[in-house]
Formats: structure tokens, C-alpha cells, sequence
């Protein structure tokens, strides 16, 4: 099984079945561009449960690199709100890039077993390398290691 790639938006995930919105957020709290504002636009709850997650208001989980918040929002689709960079950049080109591979790792082994346990597929953006900069040739190859070749059907969307 390899990546699915899709002209769309990716908060408009297609197919029927459980399915999981995964992206990147920051280990700041910040919550204010890229993708983030699509998800806010179509839905409060994973932008509050963020929130929440970064004043230490939710104790399931320390709001950590590599960690995961599993976010419903409908009752066969959850927002996975991954820790996958290390502060924000000024601009999508600055060195260091924010983005934490390893951390994007750990994330997704977690995003596997939510979506196998709950037979779901996944759908995203080119997760991590917008504002995080991180490589999309490198992220992608996380992806299909840490989902794809695990049997989690990946779909990523490219807005048209």
C-alpha cells in the first residue's frame, strides 16, 4: 500500500468509514497559520482541545514532542492534533526548520494503532512541510514506513 495522492482539501476527507485528519502543530501553543485555520474554520473543537492541551488543562497526554490528541469531530472522524515541531519559524525558510522527524515518527506509530484499532483510514495535507519546513520527500517516507506498510490507508491532499 502506497500513499494516495488527491487534488482537495483535506478537512473534506472522501470515502465512507471511520477516517482520521492527521497535521502538524507546534510544542509553543501557537495556533494562528497554515492548515490550522482551515480546521477552525470547519470545526472549534480540535482548535480548544490544542489550546487546552498547551495550558496543561488536559492531563491524559503532557503536551510534548511526538505526542498525539486524538480530537471527534463527527462520529466516524477525529482530528489527530500531532507535536511534530519544535517551535515556529518567521518564515517557511529558516534554519533550523521547526519540524522534529523523529517526533513526527513516534506520532504516527501512535496514529497507527488509533487507526488499526479503530479501522480507520487516514487523510492529511503535505503534513510538516508548509510553515514546519520540513522535506516532504523525507516526511513521506515516514508515512509510508509508519502507516502504509502497516495496512493504513493514507490519503494526501493537494488543494487545487
Amino acid at each position: 500500500m502506497s500513499i494516495c495522492y488527491v487534488k482537495g482539501d483535506a478537512t473534506v476527507p472522501g470515502g465512507d468509514g471511520n477516517r482520521i485528519i492527521i497535521h502538524c502543530c507546534n510544542d509553543l501553543g501557537y495556533w494562528n497559520a497554515g492548515f490550522v485555520k482551515a480546521l477552525s474554520k470547519r470545526w472549534p473543537q480540535p482548535e480548544r482541545a490544542y489550546r487546552l492541551w498547551a495550558r496543561g488543562q488536559d492531563q491524559a497526554l503532557p503536551f510534548a514532542l511526538g505526542n498525539v490528541q486524538f480530537v471527534p469531530v463527527a462520529t466516524d472522524l477525529w482530528v489527530a492534533n500531532i507535536i511534530g515541531q519544535s517551535g515556529i519559524a518567521k518564515d517557511r525558510f529558516a534554519y533550523p526548520p521547526p519540524i522534529r522527524y523523529e517526533a513526527i515518527r513516534k506520532a504516527l506509530q501512535t496514529v497507527c494503532e488509533f487507526a488499526l484499532e479503530h479501522n480507520a483510514s487516514i487523510h492529511m495535507p503535505r503534513m510538516g512541510a508548509g510553515l514546519a519546513g520540513g522535506n516532504w520527500q523525507l516526511i513521506a517516507e515516514i508515512v509510508e514506513t509508519e502507516l502504509c506498510n502497516k495496512g493504513v490507508p493514507v490519503t494526501v491532499y493537494d488543494l487545487a
